[in-house]
């Protein structure tokens, strides 16, 4: 069979190497997600069934979207650059990973679970009462980032993340698997630079994303947020590429995948329904929103059935995002029955000019924001006071006034400057301006999405970040489309600007020189100040090294609160061992020794060992000879507030143990 993207005369070009290899990145992460929820659903989740069905669904898919697939206009020079970035990347961040396994934030959650199913297969996580002589009040099987509910222990976040990075556990390589996807990511953000701007600016743009501090963070950690990059830029490039409704229905369901990964990502893909119901309207097929809609449906499910207490945990913000899905549904819906009458309105002959002061202004309006507002919350729910309590200790540590109902949020645009200079945020301001214009005047339509991706998730994302404002774990709001979607216009950008030179007679050649250098300096200087300081290295030998020292037939009990919030999930899955914390008294770190005795005989009782943990040895005199099992002295991230990140901050972890006489 004859391969479109070849030549077999002299080989595959440059702009079809470039072309597939931009797009491949999705295909394999849908197929894989595809593949492996329904053997997750079905407690089947093992390495050769989802191989060999991931495999066939990525054939599958490539046979309906590779064949007629965009040739870029680049060079071997041009492609060759923005996949040597890409393995840089890889070679960089495997370098520099990071070894979050203590489950401290969102990282070690997602390598836990990850853990869990990638050895087990099934969801949720039993409880294991009987190792500890059955239920029983004083004991807790939950712990941070994994809630009780129903008698089992159920995870924090939806599958997706944790089904790709079980993927590395089964090949023996968890910890880099973010990396792997981190260089994925730069090959797709590369590939749609290449098809909205050309394929001149992609290496640039490849590097400049390669190198932002965001990037490197969430390219070294399991994240989520890489994974959503890579489908929601996939999608924009395999729609720019569909030329027929499998192609386009293809898209959608990259897109809506998105959900399965991310549950912030259905407000992300709120413009891709938009558009669907554009396409109706043009009676150009319902394909895209039906691809949408399995994807997203796909999403909906693996919430449901896993993480039904992690959406209640979200309430507060997914129902109103529920509320705008619906509100954009009927819009949608409305404006596609309408759309004949619609087209007959006559707009105003200024609209294009209005359009493009309107971007403008919304991006002064959020640069001066700072000065006209201050973003509190008061806190009403448990995890409002541990934000507040966090944020106060955050802020005596960084010598600002203590006021913890502050948020930071009116600074969320000095944010993304931080990140990627002001050079790119006012070529991309730039360039969204010219193309509303420019498609309110009927022209540069393969912008429509895209733009409407990017500046209604900019927009959104940096009004409301949601998100603990410490830095750099702050960055994360900005990865999947703020930082990528700024770079892509900043490309356009440039090359909007060096077509308006040359048509005037003005040299060219200096301004790429120019324009890179005044993209990638400021990139750099702000990256370089942690880029090459990997954080808590040596947690996988702490683990490691704590499980060979706990007993096969053990029951652990874990009767302090700070271990038990790090550790409970680690040693039930990472070491394969029943484990449970001591209730508490709200104003006590460490449990009541009577109850601790208590729950120890039940142990004895089952026919199990008794063993405690917890972070001090004096917590556990009552009970036998404590051992100091874990002593990690390491880096962690620096928790900036008002400035860009530019250091680590020292972690020290101790766990002791006692087998209980």
């Amino acid at each position: 069979m004859r391969l479109a993207w070849f030549d077999q005369t002299r080989g595959p070009s440059a702009g079809r190497v470039l072309a597939v290899v931009s797009v491949l990145p999705a295909l394999a992460v849908a197929s894989w997600l595809l593949a492996g929820l329904p053997l997750l659903l079905a407690g089947w989740f093992r390495p050769l069934p989802t191989l060999v069905l991931s495999v066939v669904v990525l054939v599958a898919l490539c046979r309906i979207t590779l064949p007629r697939i965009t040739d870029l206009d680049a060079t071997a020079w041009q492609a060759g650059g923005v996949v040597g970035v890409a393995f840089g990347s890889l070679v960089f961040n495997a370098v520099m990973h990071s070894e979050q396994l203590i489950v401290r934030r969102d990282p070690a959650t997602y390598a836990q679970y990850a853990i869990w199913i990638a050895r087990n297969g099934f969801l949720p996580i039993p409880q294991q009462a009987d190792a500890f002589g059955g239920p029983d009040p004083a004991l807790r099987f939950d712990s941070m980032g994994f809630y009780d509910s129903d008698g089992a222990v159920v995870p924090q976040f939806l599958p997706g993340p944790p089904m790709l990075y079980a993927a590395g556990e089964w090949l023996g390589g968890l910890l880099l698997t973010p990396p792997v996807l981190g260089a994925l990511a730069v090959l797709v953000v590369a590939g749609v630079v290449a098809r909205l701007a050309g394929a001149r600016w992609a290496p640039l743009a490849a590097l400049t994303f390669a190198i932002s501090m965001p990037i490197l963070y969430t390219s070294r950690a399991t994240f989520s947020e890489i994974a959503s990059v890579i489908l929601i830029f996939g999608g924009i490039a395999l729609l720019h590429d569909a030329h027929d409704r499998w192609e386009t229905a293809v898209a959608g369901l990259v897109f809506g995948l998105a959900v399965l990964v991310r549950i912030d990502a259905l407000r992300d893909v709120l413009p891709v329904l938009a558009f669907g119901g554009l396409l109706v309207a043009l009676r150009r097929g319902f394909s895209l929103l039906a691809g949408l809609a399995v994807g997203v449906g796909l999403g909906f499910v693996a919430a449901w059935v896993f993480a039904g207490p992690y959406l209640d945990y979200l309430s507060r913000s997914v129902r109103p995002l529920l509320l705008i899905c619906v509100v954009v549904l009927v819009l949608t819906a409305v404006g596609t029955a309408l759309a004949g009458r619609l087209t007959r309105i006559r707009l105003p002959r200024r609209l294009p000019e209005i359009g493009a002061a309107l971007v403008v202004l919304v991006m002064v309006g959020l640069a001066v924001r700072p000065w006209v507002q201050t973003v509190h919350r008061t806190p009403v729910t448990v995890e409002d006071r541990t934000t507040f309590r966090f944020l106060e200790a955050t802020q005596k540590a960084n010598g600002l006034p203590v006021d913890g109902t502050r948020l930071y949020f009116e600074d969320s645009l000095f944010w993304v400057v931080w990140y990627v200079g002001v050079p790119v945020v006012v070529l991309a301001t730039l360039a969204a301006a010219v193309l509303v214009r420019r498609m309110l005047r009927g022209s540069s339509g393969e912008w429509l999405l895209p733009l409407a991706v990017i500046g209604w998730t900019t927009v959104t994302t940096l009004l409301r970040p949601e998100i603990t404002p410490d830095h750099p774990w702050a960055t994360r709001r900005l990865v999947p489309i703020v930082i990528p979607g700024l770079i892509a216009l900043a490309m356009w950008g440039l090359a909007w600007s060096r077509d308006k030179l040359g048509r005037r007679g003005h040299g060219t050649r200096w301004f790429a020189a120019a324009g890179t250098v005044l993209v990638l300096v400021p990139v750099a200087v702000v990256s370089i100040g942690a880029a090459f300081t990997p954080v808590e290295r040596g947690e996988r030998a702490a683990v490691a090294g704590l499980c060979a020292r706990i007993p096969p037939d053990a029951s652990v009990l874990i009767v302090e609160r700070v271990t038990a919030d790090r550790f409970t999930q680690v040693v039930r899955g990472t070491c394969g061992l029943p484990t449970a914390q001591v209730n508490r008294s709200s104003w006590s770190d460490v449990a009541a020794p009577g109850e601790v005795r208590r729950l120890v005989e039940r142990i004895r009782a089952a026919g199990r060992r008794p063993v405690l943990l917890a972070a001090e040895s004096r917590q556990l005199a009552p009970y036998g000879t404590p051992r100091h099992v874990v002593s990690l002295d390491t880096r962690q991230d620096e928790r900036s507030l008002v400035e860009p990140p530019n250091g680590t901050w020292r972690l020290v972890v101790d766990v002791w143990m006692a087998l209980s006489v």
